[in-house]
């Protein structure tokens, strides 16, 4: 592989754990919320966070790239912020990338925050536990599985990311051409060979990941199974 490649890689990596960080922090409060309030209008906030997994990465990249016009207000606003220009940059990758695997990381935390046994937390409120201290200490543990399925989703979706980093980073090497515009770039070149071991390289990482997945969907049933038990006829 030549250094392009390597460069790519390093990128992509860069971009995907940030891109996780980021989704961990705004997604666990959003699922959280979701998965407690009995607001009526909850199914639309749902839609819309979901609204990446059917919606042609080129759509959402198409707004972006609107929205990160160097005319447009967020882009002035960056511009005066960083210095640097919003389109065709790494921090354009990141937004994107955040917006995209959105409902990636939102909905397995929103699964397993559904299935905390409400009398748990029902108890600890009544023995002096505040919000946070309940989430922490009984919330976070019981759900261990449905934030590792997040982390690992979010980062993987991020990974094989291509057409919203495409319409909003172009294909800058170093800057922004991540590992999937890097193979359509040496498949676009006739550089087959090239093109081999980076598409061999994602197969073989998705199928590591899918397989991580269900072990640890398999594992949380089996968990999920066991706390339940003495209450079956719940």
């Amino acid at each position: 592989m030549s250094d392009h490649d390597w460069l790519a890689i390093f990128l992509t990596l860069r971009l995907a754990g940030l891109t996780t960080l980021i989704l961990l922090v705004i997604a666990t409060p959003l699922a959280w919320w979701m998965a407690n309030t009995p607001w009526r209008g909850k199914p639309v906030i749902e839609a819309l966070v979901a609204l990446p997994l059917v919606l042609p990465p080129t759509v959402l990249g198409f707004y972006l790239l609107i929205a990160f016009a160097p005319s447009s207000p967020l882009a002035q606003f960056w511009l005066s912020l960083t210095g640097e220009n919003l389109a065709f940059s790494f921090s354009a990758l990141v937004i994107a990338s955040v917006l995209y695997s959105l409902p990636f990381v939102v909905q397995p935390l929103q699964s397993g925050f559904q299935q905390v046994p409400k009398a748990l937390l029902e108890t600890a409120a009544s023995l002096g536990a505040g919000r946070l201290d309940r989430f922490i200490s009984i919330v976070v543990p019981l759900c261990r599985s449905n934030f590792l399925v997040a982390i690992t989703l979010g980062f993987a979706h991020t990974v094989g990311e291509f057409g919203v980093v495409l319409m909003i980073g172009g294909n800058i090497p170093g800057r922004t051409q991540v590992l999937s515009i890097a193979l359509y770039d040496r498949v676009e070149s006739l550089q087959y060979s090239a093109a081999h071991w980076l598409a061999g390289g994602l197969i073989a990482f998705s199928f590591i990941v899918l397989c991580w997945v269900y072990r640890l969907n398999r594992y949380r049933g089996l968990e999920l199974g066991n706390s339940h038990l003495p209450k079956a006829q719940a």
